[in-house]
């Protein structure tokens, strides 16, 4: 289910996106500014971040820029209760994704929401992100910073399957299939090697992901997100 962080210190104008976003299908989370969104990310990441620009101890702006250094590619929307293009132009500046002005339709908001998800999910649908490790499907390689990993093909794909899913319980029937194909004519200790090989070369880093081998199911990914 899509996440949405709504970051607006109005009760009223809180409840109503949440009931609208609900609705729709969408996980709420609420916070009533800069300061408390950000310990939301840091505990729980989410999909989509819909801020308020007017917020006490943490405005929208300088959420905004924070939002962003922690995750460049993270959707926000944000909104006003200001007209002026100057407004809009500082937002985009900041790194807004959309811009709302209050008063609003609820469904125009649903829509710019689907809207924004869509042009990321378009961009990102190749790329999974572990912390600060980054797995790009087009390339086939892992980084983290300025460090990279050139993987065998199968230890990539066996990789990007479980981080594209973490906290998910693979059987190793149903990896075999969707890394390996499902004419494959190995058996299931093919995937017991490619997990030992990833584990090794990862060994330094389970303090940002690690594979848990769930006994007499198969495995899955865990990050703290999900511990």
């Amino acid at each position: 289910m899509t996440s949405v962080l709504v970051v607006e210190d109005d009760t009223h104008m809180s409840e109503m996106i949440s009931i609208v976003l609900n609705h729709e299908g969408f996980r709420v989370r609420g916070a009533v500014n800069g300061k408390e969104a950000l310990a939301e990310m840091v505990s729980s990441p989410t999909d989509l971040v819909l801020l308020d620009v007017m917020m006490p101890i943490m405005d929208g702006w300088d959420l905004c820029q924070e939002l962003r250094l922690l995750n460049p590619e993270l959707p926000i929307i944000m909104i006003t209760a200001k007209h002026e293009t100057s407004q809009k132009v500082k937002g985009f500046g900041l790194g807004a994704d959309d811009y709302l002005v209050k008063p609003f339709d609820p469904q125009e908001l649903v829509a710019r929401i689907k809207a924004v998800l869509r042009r990321y999910r378009i961009a990102a649908d190749k790329m999974v992100r572990l912390g600060s490790f980054k797995l790009d499907r087009l390339r086939g390689t892992v980084s983290d910073g300025n460090v990279n990993w050139n993987l065998p093909l199968k230890e990539f794909e066996l990789l990007y399957q479980l981080a594209s899913y973490p906290g998910q319980i693979f059987m190793r029937d149903q990896l075999i299939e969707a890394v390996w194909g499902f004419d494959h004519e190995g058996d299931e200790r093919t995937v017991d090697v490619h997990i030992k090989r990833l584990r090794e070369r990862f060994a330094a880093y389970t303090h940002l992901f690690r594979i848990v081998t769930v006994r007499g199911l198969g495995y899955r990914l865990m990050t703290e997100s999900y511990d």
